[in-house]
């Protein structure tokens, strides 16, 4: 049956009754970490490439080639700076294993210095007159330009002191399993074609990664919550492909019922199982404080 939509706004709306968002609209929104910044930088390697085209063949090569090596450097920094961003959200965190953002910043001064060397043997009319100081002075400005720019990717671990590294590796590898089966219900439900279920479906994933990092943090937590980020996101991530299917087909209000329903019994247990490990973590804290009161005081410290 059909109903007239309203607000505050409307002839018949109550102005009195602010619009609220929807739950979780806002919450855990993320900044994508390589804004405009980064990809302008994927700008001059597009006019050097028309620009030597008609430079003879050692111009024309020495010009691709700068622009595929400037073109590296802005996606590895891309990459970084998400890197780089996923290293800030966790509170337990290992340096990145290849220092992205470093290597963009040489291939940028690499690419600068090969740019500028194409000019200098344009303009020389013998392979004995083309200057290296030029090109390298340019590769150096840029080098130390771009690092200035980016900064560096972060030297050192975050948190790791007193965590077990074999068990941090194992957490790191079914949290990485986890993130695959979250992209790929972020994949199948664009087929869906409906804004807001997949709104619903980026809120799950926020309370499901919110366990992620309650593991990472304390990988003893991991037996507890492998089946969660295992089995269950797996479950989800197959009913997520069937329902888009269906519902890109048909539009049947019952099957986005049924899904939403399913989100939401998910997303209740996530919540729980997180909540659980964070009242396990905080057991864990009482005894051993009771039990470092209890030696103290066999040692004959008084504790007011």
């Amino acid at each position: 049956m059909a109903k007239r939509y309203g607000g505050k706004f409307s002839p018949q709306g109550d102005a009195s009754q602010p619009d609220q968002p929807a739950r979780g609209q806002f919450e855990g929104a993320r900044v994508e970490p390589a804004g405009a910044r980064s990809n302008l930088l994927f700008l001059p390697a597009v006019p050097l490439v028309f620009l030597s085209l008609n430079d003879g063949a050692v111009g024309m090569t020495i010009g691709l080639i700068a622009a595929g090596v400037l073109t590296a450097a802005a996606f590895l920094l891309r990459e970084g700076l998400r890197a780089e961003a996923a290293y800030n959200a966790r509170r337990v965190a290992r340096k990145p294993a290849f220092p992205r953002k470093i290597f963009a910043s040489i291939l940028t001064g690499i690419g600068a210095a090969l740019a500028s060397y194409r000019s200098e043997f344009l303009d020389a009319t013998s392979a004995s007159e083309v200057s290296l100081i030029a090109p390298i002075l340019f590769g150096c400005v840029a080098t130390v330009l771009h690092s200035v720019s980016f900064g560096f990717d972060p030297l050192s671990d975050k948190g790791m002191e007193g965590v077990d590294t074999f068990q941090q590796d194992r957490v790191a590898r079914v949290v990485e399993d986890a993130e695959q089966h979250l992209t790929e219900m972020t994949d199948a439900i664009k087929r869906a074609g409906d804004r807001r279920i997949e709104a619903r479906v980026e809120q799950f994933q926020d309370t499901a990664r919110d366990l992620f990092r309650t593991v990472e943090e304390d990988p003893r937590d991991l037996a507890g919550a492998r089946k969660y980020m295992t089995v269950y996101l797996q479950g989800a991530r197959d009913a997520t492909i069937k329902f888009a299917d269906v519902y890109a087909r048909t539009r049947d209000a019952q099957a986005l019922a049924d899904y939403s329903a399913l989100l939401d019994d998910l997303e209740q247990n996530f919540a729980a199982r997180t909540r659980k490990l964070l009242l396990d973590d905080r057991s864990d804290l009482t005894v051993e404080i009771d039990v470092l009161r209890e030696r103290l005081q066999r040692e004959g410290v008084r504790l007011d």
